[in-house]
């Protein structure tokens, strides 16, 4: 199956990142606003940014300039954010709705009736805003059950979303989950997309 490669650039150098980039990798992950900005400029402008990390809804139009897709929709008040900053500069812009799948209390995401609160708003109104599937976070445990399991909960929501709201709608094709430490399980469990970073760096 086709699986996307999302190479996340934080706390790596530039050098590092290029050496990636060198070898053909255009879709580039960022945590932090401040990052994101610095390396924008300093890449090529071929790159494709997502943003993947936790968002403030203040640095939505400091990001929306730059990214191809928000990965990190977490919140309603952030949707409702990049839908009138989107609207402001007239950019299309492509997220992905971050579903709570992770148990620590420090995991940021959405609860399936929030979630859906998005997509029917999203699909009564016209927007820039094309939701394109979700994102999740497993907990970062060694239980390689509890993992999977989490991964499960987020493709069988996933399937709903789909079944229910986007039978007609191709964009609505992603799943992001996995990182460098269970990338394996999440595509077993069905992402189109991982978020890798210490991997490459090795």
């Amino acid at each position: 199956q086709n699986v996307t490669l999302v190479a996340v650039s934080k706390t790596r150098l530039d050098d590092q990142v290029m050496a990636l980039y060198d070898q053909g990798q255009r879709i580039l992950g960022e945590n932090r606003v401040n990052e994101l900005e610095r390396k924008s400029e300093y890449f090529p402008k071929d790159v494709e940014w997502h943003m993947i990390g936790h968002l403030q809804s203040k640095k939505v139009k400091n990001v929306l300039p730059i990214v191809s897709m928000i990965q990190s929709v977490d919140s309603k008040k952030l949707y409702d954010k990049i839908v009138n900053e989107a609207a402001k500069i007239d950019k299309k812009i492509s997220v992905l709705l971050q579903y709570k799948i992770g148990q620590e209390e420090a995991k940021y995401g959405l609860n399936k009736e929030t979630l859906e609160t998005i997509i029917h708003e999203n699909q009564s109104e016209e927007t820039n805003i094309k939701i394109k599937g979700l994102m999740g976070m497993a907990s970062f445990v060694d239980d390689q059950d509890q993992v999977r399991a989490e991964f499960a909960e987020l493709k069988s929501i996933y399937d709903y979303c789909k079944s229910t709201y986007f039978t007609t709608d191709d964009n609505f094709c992603e799943l992001s989950m996995g990182m460098s430490g269970d990338y394996i399980i999440a595509i077993e469990e069905g992402a189109t997309m991982v978020r890798i970073g210490s991997l490459l760096f090795k």
